[in-house]
């Protein structure tokens, strides 16, 4: 307590034992840090950490395990359906055996405000933008398409991380009612100054 000698009764404040004692046991129990604690890794999502995030998780309705999306590796017939032939298949490089990946608090952090923005979006294109800038500016320019055909396409212009993309392709970015949403990935074409030519 910031003040506990308000609290005490006018016939014991000038006891010096029982201020004392009072005064030694406010300090044992000094909530304060507690408090801040508190705040700093449960109540405010923007710093919250671990069991915090899970709270906060579980009120906006996302989980920690997210599916990763996987790419196929190349291989032979007998590999299929997860090998692809020349041409269309990378070297398998001894990824993980599961596809279930535990997001660290930053980007479980991002998921909940992907989720969190999706619960409380106005439906305009521009609060969309915003929304996209907001989680994903950091890494590269995102912005939104209108296809003029009840269609709307997220353009990144940068290639996102593998949970990025996850969280991209998780359905949780909201959307317009009856508007089909696609997504593309075009990373900016970088100038080769010695050469003359393009490198992607």
């Amino acid at each position: 307590m910031l003040n506990v000698e308000a609290t005490i009764q006018a016939q014991f404040a000038n006891s010096p034992s029982l201020g004392t004692i009072i005064e030694g046991f406010n300090q044992a129990i000094d909530p304060s840090a507690l408090i801040d604690d508190w705040y700093e890794n449960v109540w405010n999502p923007q710093t919250a950490t671990g069991w915090g995030l899970d709270v906060w998780g579980r009120i906006v309705g996302v989980s920690r395990v997210l599916q990763i999306s996987t790419t196929d590796y190349f291989g032979f017939s007998q590999g299929m359906p997860g090998a692809e032939t020349f041409g269309s298949g990378a070297f398998y490089n001894g990824g993980a055996v599961t596809s279930n990946y535990i997001l660290s608090d930053d980007a479980f952090r991002r998921l909940i405000f992907a989720k969190a923005a999706a619960n409380i979006w106005d439906g305009t294109i521009s609060a969309l933008n915003a929304i996209l800038m907001s989680l994903f500016g950091n890494e590269g320019v995102c912005y939104v398409e209108d296809n003029q055909n009840m269609t709307i396409t997220l353009v990144f212009e940068f290639v996102p991380s593998p949970v990025d993309i996850s969280i991209i392709a998780s359905g949780i970015l909201p959307r317009p009612c009856g508007v089909k949403m696609n997504y593309i990935f075009t990373p900016p074409v970088i100038k080769d100054t010695d050469f003359g030519g393009d490198l992607l």
